[in-house]
C-alpha cells in the first residue's frame, strides 16, 4: 500500500467517524473542567472507601490502634475531595446544556460538595450494615475460618461495599456514578447489583459469580443467594409508541430469611414470602407464601 493511498484511507475513515449522523447518541461534548466521571478516579474512590470501612484489610496494612484515626482522617479527606469533583462531573454530564452559565456552575459545585459530605456522613452507617453482611457470609459458609478471611477474600463483600456506597449516592440523586461503581464490582466479582435495589442487613451471596439483582428489587434481612441466581424482570410494558415504560416496579420482592439456591431464576414483581426456600435451577414467576419451598423434582 502506497503512502498516498494510506493517507486517503485514513482521511476518509476520520471523515466518516466524525459525521454527526454517525455520532448521534454516542458523543458527549466535553467542556473544560466538566468531563464525564473518570473510571480511574472512581477506582481510587472505591479503594479509599474500602480502606475506610475495613481499615487494615484494604489500603495501608500498617494501620494500628495508635494510627487508625490518622489513617482514616487522611482517607476521608481525600475521599471527600475526589468525590466532590466526580459528583460535579456527573451533575454536569446530566445537565450539560446549562454549563455556560457561571451562576449555574457555582450552584452545581456547591451541590457536589454538599452531596459528597452527605455520603461521608453515611459511612458509619454503611460500615455497620456491612458488618452484618460479613457475619452472614461467615455463618453461611462452613469453609470460612474467620471474619478476616471473609473481608479479605470473599467477592460478596467487595461487591456489597461498592453497592452500599453506590446505593447511598443513588438515594442522593447523584447521576451516573452509582451505576459506574456497581458495574466496576460486576467486572471485578461477577456479581451484578443495580444501585437502585434495596437490600437489608445480614445479606450474603455464596460464591457469587453470575448473580443478577435488578433495579427495583427489594430484599429483606437475612437473605442468602447462591451463584447464578437472577432476580430479574419478566417483561417490559410498552407505551403507545412501542417504547419501554421506565421507572415501574418490575423485579421481585424477597422478604426476610429467604434462601435462593444456585441458578434459580425469579422474575417479575412477585413476592417471595418470609422464610421461603427456592431450589437450584428453578424458574419462579408467581408469588410464594411464607415458609414454602419450591424445587425441581428429579
Amino acid at each position: 500500500m502506497s503512502h498516498e493511498h494510506l493517507t486517503r484511507v485514513l482521511a476518509q475513515t476520520v471523515e466518516e467517524l466524525s459525521e454527526p449522523r454517525s455520532l448521534k447518541g454516542l458523543f458527549h461534548q466535553h467542556r473544560d473542567g466538566d468531563p464525564i466521571p473518570s473510571g480511574k478516579v472512581l477506582e481510587e474512590i472505591i479503594d479509599l472507601s474500602r480502606a475506610i470501612l475495613f481499615p487494615g484489610y484494604y489500603g495501608k496494612s500498617s494501620v494500628n490502634t495508635n494510627t487508625i484515626k490518622f489513617h482514616i482522617g487522611v482517607n476521608v479527606e481525600r475521599l471527600y475531595k475526589l468525590l466532590s469533583v466526580q459528583i460535579l462531573a456527573g451533575l454536569c454530564f446530566s445537565d450539560c446544556d446549562k454549563q455556560e452559565d457561571e451562576h449555574v456552575m457555582d450552584s452545581l459545585r456547591q451541590s457536589a460538595e454538599d452531596l459528597a459530605m452527605k455520603l461521608i456522613a453515611k459511612l458509619p452507617e454503611i460500615r455497620q450494615t456491612l458488618s452484618t453482611d460479613v457475619i452472614a457470609a461467615f455463618n453461611g459458609d462452613p469453609a470460612a475460618d474467620s471474619y478476616a478471611e471473609i473481608i479479605s477474600c470473599y467477592p460478596v463483600i467487595k461487591a456489597l461495599t461498592n453497592y452500599r456506597v453506590a446505593h447511598e449516592l443513588y438515594k442522593l440523586n447523584v447521576p451516573l456514578i452509582p451505576r459506574m461503581m456497581t458495574e466496576m464490582a460486576h467486572s471485578e466479582t461477577g456479581i451484578d447489583i443495580h444501585p437502585e435495589a434495596t437490600i437489608g442487613q445480614y445479606f450474603t451471596i455464596d460464591h457469587g459469580t453470575g448473580v443478577v439483582i435488578g433495579a427495583t428489587c427489594i430484599i429483606g434481612n437475612n437473605v442468602k443467594l447462591y451463584q447464578g441466581v437472577t432476580l430479574g424482570a419478566k417483561s417490559f410494558p410498552l407505551d403507545e409508541n412501542g417504547n419501554p415504560i421506565k421507572g415501574i416496579p418490575r423485579h421481585p420482592i424477597l422478604e426476610d430469611n429467604v434462601i435462593v439456591y444456585a441458578n434459580a431464576t425469579v422474575l417479575g414483581r412477585i413476592t417471595i414470602g418470609d422464610s421461603c426456600i427456592i431450589g437450584a435451577n428453578v424458574w419462579v414467576t408467581e408469588d410464594m407464601e411464607p415458609q414454602t419451598k419450591k424445587y425441581k423434582k428429579n
